[in-house]
């Protein structure tokens, strides 16, 4: 049975039903305390099938707030595409719980090691031995001076605080056309004349000694820094997470999808990517 050449021509308009996406979904960091703050949780795949005319919202999560040497920070929020959800990063934490333990997220944020007090805890990260793998843990605080631990990062746990710990470093991702590393741990504070952690590459945020910590790069999932201080100098505040971001790309062969939250649209190396920094939607 031969098919009319107007049904034919139905048939091509209406294009495919399904198409698959690669991703790249970071959540918002923590922010930092004495301890560093955890990266946001960081999640990419390729070959997520998706359904041409649907339309799926995009969340992109906000980095955490920062505290001090004396009071936890929070922890940063989740992101989102379709099915994909990355977990904000785990806040650092000051003293006013001797021997509180730092928060869980994507990624651990970095614990406090209070002068003449218990030590510290790094946060527990969504680690390789969890599924899916999102970050890593974060370094515990030593005693018995103010030395804190580094966040987690992507690729690595934070240092614990032997002074103040390092942010565990970030993972690259090409996704853009470019190499490009995000969801660095923050750096944890300690005091003078002891040296403060730096923040890991992607985005962390450094510590500080006697001044504060500094924020995580934005659209990075950047922890915050930790604030330095203790006994030989005020304390100080941390830094803030930074916010995370998601990318989506599919080959160019297809159709460009429609957009709300304004991303960043690019054709380039045989893609169409989309770059949300803000909260939006796509349809295919």
């Amino acid at each position: 049975m031969s098919i009319p050449g107007s049904a034919i021509s139905l048939l091509l308009a209406a294009g495919p039903t399904s198409r698959t996406v690669e991703y790249l979904v970071i959540a918002g960091g923590g922010g930092g305390a004495s301890g560093g703050g955890g990266a946001g949780g960081y999640r990419t795949a390729t070959g997520l099938p998706l359904i041409a005319g649907t339309n799926y919202t995009v969340t992109v999560g906000g980095g955490g707030a920062a505290g001090t040497t004396i009071s936890d920070a929070s922890s940063g929020s989740n992101s989102t595409f379709s099915t994909i959800t990355s977990a904000g990063g785990g806040f650092g934490n000051g003293y006013n719980v001797a021997g509180s333990t730092a928060g869980s997220g994507g990624s651990g944020g970095g614990g406090h090691g209070r002068i003449g007090g218990a030590a510290g805890i790094g946060g527990a990260g969504n680690t390789p031995s969890t599924s899916p793998s999102q970050g890593n843990n974060g370094g515990d605080g030593t005693t018995p001076n103010f030395k804190s631990g580094g966040g987690g990062g992507a690729s690595a746990a934070g240092a614990n605080g032997t002074s103040g710990g390092a942010g565990g470093d970030g993972s690259a991702s090409s996704i853009t056309g470019t190499s490009v590393t995000r969801a660095g741990g923050g750096g944890g504070g300690a005091e003078s004349p002891s040296s403060a952690g730096v923040g890991g590459a992607g985005g962390g945020g450094a510590g500080g000694t006697s001044t504060a910590g500094t924020a995580g790069a934005t659209n990075t999932g950047g922890g915050g820094g930790g604030g330095g201080g203790g006994g030989y100098s005020p304390d100080q505040n941390g830094g803030a997470g930074g916010s995370g971001v998601v990318i989506v790309r599919y080959a160019d062969t297809f159709p460009a999808a429609t957009t709300t939250g304004s991303p960043t649209v690019t054709v380039t190396g045989g893609y169409r990517i989309y770059q949300f920094t803000g909260s939006g939607s796509i349809t295919f």
